[in-house]
């Protein structure tokens, strides 16, 4: 098919330029798809990438005020030339093309999933006309300099983030955790969390994002508080209770600042409360607290019914087991069905919480709610000693 691109005046006076840079004679006697056919049957590198930078040139000058159908036509011609000439051409082609508002969408996708990091680089970090599925696609097949390309780019969507979360490198993770446009899913969060118990840096960037769901931070922080507790024991084990203690008021008053500092803890708080107050803070109520993910009403209403500190709640259910949760939710006389439905919100992908349901099951029923009820009255002396031992600190 003949693509006359100098069939406007338009065209010819954005060409005109480039025109008295080549030879006259063939650009008048010649389209440039002819140009195209006559470079890549006579196999010249040389020419290919000649006549892809006069494609480009024009493009590039005029190409927001070409239409749908036009850039589809440069696309068509782009697309053709850019898997036809060397890297070094093709590396100056993405260059031109990666900030490009209009940039031909087939022709960025092969740029981009191209193997060179030279070729692919800007163009998974600056365009904008990449599609979701390029992306993805980028991620899982490509290199780490792929993927650290991409998490450098303006926004990430929740789909591009879970395949660099689970394929990148340190390097990525970090880049990916500090780019305030990346966006996470709760499966996201949780592979968040989870590097960060090795890595410091990443640990830090998910620390200070805002976005970042509570209970996730609690856990990360959590598993952070262990690791340097089982550093401080080989250190000197004579001071192990001091630092455990040391590390659990530390624990206790980040938690605080951190619910203190929750606009959703502070708009659940006195909703919940007046449920406690009206006797409508029912089994069926904490269930649909925990199948609608409502963290803070769900610690809140577990709290006021376990007569327990909302502190000592978040961390039975951050915990790697259940059975703190179990004792608390038989004593307090919830069904099997709405802890069920509480244990399922707390089981994330890459976690053994999921896959131990079927055992926690067979520990609630077989635990006695007299047995439960003594123990909770346990934890509550327990957790009033933490405090009156905090006032006095």
């Amino acid at each position: 098919m003949q693509h006359k691109f100098a069939s406007t005046a338009h065209a010819n006076d954005a060409t005109e330029p480039l025109a008295r840079r080549e030879d006259s004679a063939a650009v008048t006697s010649q389209t440039l798809i002819d140009e195209l056919e006559d470079a890549i049957t006579k196999q010249n590198l040389s020419k290919r990438a000649a006549v892809l930078r006069r494609v480009t040139d024009l493009f590039v000058q005029s190409g927001t005020g070409f239409s749908e159908e036009q850039i589809a036509m440069f696309d068509d011609v782009m697309s053709r030339l850019v898997v036809a000439i060397d890297t070094s051409a093709r590396v100056q082609f993405g260059h031109l093309l990666a900030r490009h508002a209009n940039a031909p969408s087939k022709t960025s996708r092969i740029l981009a999933l191209d193997d060179e990091i030279a070729v692919a680089g800007p163009i998974l970090k600056h365009s904008r006309c990449l599609d979701e599925a390029t992306l993805v696609e980028g991620a899982l097949t490509k290199s780490q300099e792929h993927m650290l390309a991409i998490s450098e780019r303006e926004s990430i969507s929740e789909a591009v983030t879970d395949v660099l979360l689970e394929r990148g490198n340190s390097e990525v993770v970090v880049n990916a955790a500090g780019n305030a446009g990346a966006k996470f899913s709760e499966f996201g969060c949780s592979k968040l969390v989870a590097r960060s118990a090795e890595d410091r840096a990443i640990a830090l960037r998910v620390w200070l994002r805002p976005d970042i769901p509570r209970h996730h931070l609690l856990r990360l922080f959590a598993s952070a508080t262990e690791a340097v507790q089982r550093q401080l024991e080989v250190a000197d084990r004579q001071k192990v209770q001091l630092y455990r203690y040391i590390a659990a008021q530390a624990k206790s008053q980040i938690q605080t600042q951190i619910r203190e500092g929750s606009a959703d803890y502070a708009t659940a708080k006195p909703h919940v409360e007046a449920l406690y107050r009206s006797g409508e803070l029912t089994d069926k109520c904490v269930m649909s607290f925990a199948s609608e993910d409502k963290f803070d009403e769900l610690t809140i209403a577990l709290s006021l019914l376990g007569d327990l500190p909302v502190g000592h709640i978040e961390r039975a259910f951050v915990h790697d087991h259940a059975d703190h949760l179990l004792v608390i939710a038989k004593a307090i006389g919830l069904s099997w069905e709405t802890v069920r439905t509480i244990l399922a919100m707390r089981a994330s992908k890459d976690s053994e919480v999921g896959r131990n349901i079927g055992k926690d099951h067979t520990s609630f029923m077989k635990l006695r709610q007299s047995t439960a009820m003594s123990a909770l009255q346990f934890y509550r002396l327990r957790a009033r000693a933490e405090a009156q031992l905090e006032t006095l600190g």
